[in-house]
């Protein structure tokens, strides 16, 4: 639908100069001359914008903003002026006006600021949509699970999203933790504000500093102009620390003071950067025993770990297998064609007696590769069974034999040839998922991802 404007204005030929040429960018543009006139014509969701004189006979524009919010709360409001002083300004912005233009003004400009308006609504009516959709269907719709695992984590989840604190999530790889920091946000004060991720395990540690805290021009070679980081990206909203167990340990005191201090340092600068953000945290990593093992802070654990979320692998909620099964398989129908209906009690059967390493999100890639195959109406025990390559599987990787015969092989190349093969064969089971293949070897995706080039491996190729 075309968005739609109110401009107001006593000038007529002004009024309709400025309605046709917006009229020209797709707005549909209607037209008042008296602020009183303006005020009869707003109703609720009616207009998405109003360009607003200021200097009007009768009521003025300062005193009709108010009364235009009242008929509709979510209404923007710009006022215009030819006689702009800094008070009139300001008092206009206390009553709630958006911005304002002073006559005679830019059209480019006004269409950038017009521009900029309708993408804040646009995301304001996502967010209530979300969260209308959230509060009044609960966290059923978009939480899958009715184990009291699942219940209990949903309670969590209402009760922290709409407080301030720092939020950290734990649970295996793929049990879920970014949809539930999705979750927290979206039901937060700071919905309609950004939501920054950013996985610490998936860029080079060189990398890292830069992309968090942001740097300076010529802070080092190639770095030709300021670059804000995370943080400040996500001014007012929240950001994902994802896999912060992986954070390395000379980049944790400057973390550190962020969390605490709510400022940061750019690469190559002096001054502190200011900034409004809640940190929420996520980790398949048990950054208690990190800590003993001195690979993480003790101070920067505790901060973080004000208000905590444990997800439980998919193994210990069996009970919500067929609530998910039943998601994915809908999922699936959208996005490959496809007309499953169910599955069969011997696929689900054999669901069950697996034990998910890879949780929620291997659940979910092997039911896909199944359906892909399958040539019934049901997901089958055989399709089920080719989805893992080599029948009903073990929760443990096949683990080649040792070599018998290495009389003139080092040590140090047998343990690297030894290594490389465990690698191979996880790859293969997870048909070269990394973040399964690191839950097969116990190792984090970071971790994995090294091993492959120092290998010279291609997961793609599994």
């Amino acid at each position: 639908m075309p968005k739609r404007i109110l401009v107001v204005d006593d000038e007529t030929a002004f009024r309709t100069m400025l309605a046709e040429a917006l009229a020209e960018k797709g707005y549909k543009v209607d037209e008042a001359a008296t602020a009183e006139e303006g005020v009869e014509m707003i109703r609720p969701g009616r207009y998405d914008l109003v360009l607003h004189d200021m200097q009007l006979p009768g009521m003025s524009g300062i005193e009709a903003i108010p009364l235009l919010r009242e008929r509709d709360p979510l209404v923007d409001v710009i006022v215009m002026t030819g006689h702009s002083t800094r008070d009139s300004a300001l008092k206009a912005m206390q009553q709630g006006a958006y911005d304002y233009f002073t006559k005679p003004f830019s059209l480019k400009e006004m269409e950038i600021v017009i521009r900029r308006v309708m993408e804040k609504r646009r995301l304001q009516l996502e967010v209530d949509n979300l969260k209308q959709a959230i509060q009044g269907q609960g966290l059923g719709r978009r939480i899958i699970g009715d184990s009291e695992a699942m219940r209990q984590v949903k309670r969590m989840v209402q009760r922290v999203a709409t407080l301030e604190t720092g939020v950290l999530i734990t649970g295996e790889t793929g049990t879920g933790k970014e949809l539930i920091a999705d979750t927290i946000h979206a039901l937060s004060r700071r919905a309609e504000k950004p939501f920054i991720k950013l996985n610490c395990a998936a860029i080079p540690e060189s990398l890292l500093e830069s992309e968090l805290f942001g740097h300076e021009k010529g802070a080092f070679t190639g770095a030709s102009s300021v670059k804000r980081g995370k943080f400040e990206l996500a001014e007012g909203g929240s950001i994902l620390l994802d896999e912060i167990g992986d954070m390395p340990l000379h980049l944790q005191p400057k973390l550190l003071r962020a969390v605490e201090q709510k400022q940061v340092e750019r690469v190559g600068g002096a001054k502190p950067v200011s900034f409004d953000v809640r940190i929420i945290a996520a980790t398949n990593q048990d950054l208690h025993q990190r800590v003993a093992d001195g690979e993480f802070r003790s101070d920067l654990y505790y901060r973080l770990n004000v208000a905590s979320i444990e997800l439980p692998p998919l193994r210990e909620r069996k009970d919500d297998i067929p609530l998910l099964a039943g998601l994915f398989l809908r999922q699936i129908n959208l996005r490959l064609g496809t007309d499953l209906a169910s599955v069969s009690s011997q696929a689900m059967d054999l669901l069950f007696n697996y034990d998910w390493p890879g949780n929620v999100r291997q659940f979910a890639n092997a039911l896909e590769r199944a359906a892909i195959f399958c040539e019934g109406p049901s997901v089958a025990f055989a399709d089920i069974e080719r989805a893992f390559r080599k029948g009903p599987p073990s929760s443990a990787p096949v683990v080649p034999a040792a070599p018998q015969d290495l009389p003139n092989v080092p040590l140090k190349q047998a343990v690297n040839d030894y290594e490389k093969a465990l690698i191979r064969s996880a790859l293969e089971r997870t048909a070269g998922v990394q973040t399964e293949a690191a839950a097969l070897l116990g190792i984090s995706p970071k971790n994995l991802w090294n091993k492959l080039k120092k290998h010279g491996l291609d997961s793609a190729a599994f």
